[in-house]
């Protein structure tokens, strides 16, 4: 088989990269190990900056996500037993939408296949080689039988454990990593939201976030150990601790009732320079990880295959190379900023095994100038709702 881009990963970074290269013209094959209904069944992030959306629509997918997604303009964060607003919408002129990312990948995968586009599920052992050279290839096995793909570029878009990174050679690639003392537990519920945006709860028993999928639909979490196991926390228990982690009147009104889903999550911060080796390219979470505290990982996944379809646009319409030798250095000053922002707001909101009294008081102290203080409160929503790509 023979395309100008091979793509590995059919996830949003995958999708969405392989959707734009098709709108600019641009021959795309898409591998990925799992099958279609496996990458819809995780369940993963559910906020959407504007600039995402406005990739979507460019790719004939948004839709949906206008029709169904919640538009944001402010959160709330609560701290001493109190809520306060940040507006995101007056210094920035810009909301965020809450959307479900299984949602936006269905969109994605609905939009590809009207296109007739070309994507191999469950294709096993998937190897990207030569990607130092011009003849770039990547290699599978379907259904028992070895095939392979030439190409002229790889983009690596398969995630934190895939294939595209771990075949660079260690000497020519650099990482950067936090791994943080503590994991998040997160139900999924058909109840209603307790509040209409979404809080972030500072508290001395760990941190709380209450968000939501749709106005019938929520999503809770809970700071937990990393050691814990979901075994240990029946419904009964995850509803009267977050309870516990949020202001009086939202606990009083809180909705609760059976799980649809329950899971624990790490949390890291983790960046891999460069994102270029020769002609392959990684994007998404193959290149970076971020706590979901600031609600970048899928926007940066978006930012990314937004610089890399316009390189590739740039060297196939202007036969010029200037936009794939940028990409690396473009998209990583984009990924190092909410890499910031995502360590700051974890560093506020969540107890820390080793900060003690001190450390507390300091949470309490930055939580306290930022809502009180316009302009850190517009730095914040600056954040918050994306910097421009």
């Amino acid at each position: 088989m023979r395309t100008k881009v091979a793509i590995i990963g059919a996830g949003p970074a995958g999708l969405l990269l392989g959707q734009l290269l098709y709108s600019y013209g641009i021959d795309n094959v898409i591998l990925e190990r799992h099958t279609g209904e496996y990458v819809l069944a995780r369940i993963r992030a559910g906020l959407l900056e504007e600039g995402t959306v406005t990739l979507l629509d460019e790719v004939g997918a948004g839709q949906r996500a206008h029709h169904d997604g919640l538009i944001h303009q402010g959160i709330e964060l609560a701290f001493g037993g109190e809520r306060h607003r940040i507006d995101l919408h007056g210094p920035t002129g810009k909301t965020v939408m809450i959307y479900g990312q299984t949602e936006l990948t269905l969109d994605l995968m609905n939009a590809r296949r009207a296109a007739g586009l070309t994507t191999i599920y469950e294709a096993d052992h998937v190897r990207p080689t030569d990607f130092e050279t011009d003849h770039p290839r990547v290699s599978y096995l379907k259904d028992g039988v070895t095939h392979e793909i030439d190409c002229d570029f790889i983009a690596g878009c398969d995630g934190f454990h895939g294939v595209s990174r771990a075949s660079v050679k260690p000497e020519a690639i650099k990482t950067f990593e936090r791994v943080y003392p503590f994991g998040w537990l997160g139900i999924l519920s058909d109840t209603p939201p307790v509040s209409p945006e979404l809080i972030y709860s500072n508290h001395d028993r760990g941190f709380a976030l209450c968000t939501m999928r749709s106005t019938k639909r929520s999503r809770y979490y809970v700071q937990c150990p990393l050691d814990d196991h979901i075994d240990q926390w029946p419904d009964g228990r995850f509803w009267d601790e977050l309870k516990r982690r949020i202001d009086q009147k939202a606990a009083d009104t809180l909705v609760t009732g059976p799980s649809i889903e329950k899971s624990i999550a790490p949390l890291r911060s983790f960046v891999a320079e460069p994102m270029r080796f020769g002609r392959m390219f990684l994007a998404g979470d193959a290149a970076h990880i971020v706590p979901p505290t600031g609600a970048k990982g899928l926007n940066l996944a978006a930012s990314d295959a937004h610089y890399l379809a316009q390189a590739f646009r740039e060297y196939y319409d202007e036969r010029s190379s200037a936009g794939i030798d940028a990409y690396s250095a473009k998209a990583l000053s984009r990924v190092w900023k909410a890499v910031r922002f995502s360590w700051w707001m974890t560093s506020m909101l969540h107890k820390f095994p080793d900060n003690g009294p001190f450390g507390a008081r300091i949470q309490l102290a930055e939580l306290d100038y930022v809502v009180n203080s316009k302009v850190a409160a517009a730095s914040l929503a600056e954040n918050y709702v994306g910097l421009p790509f």
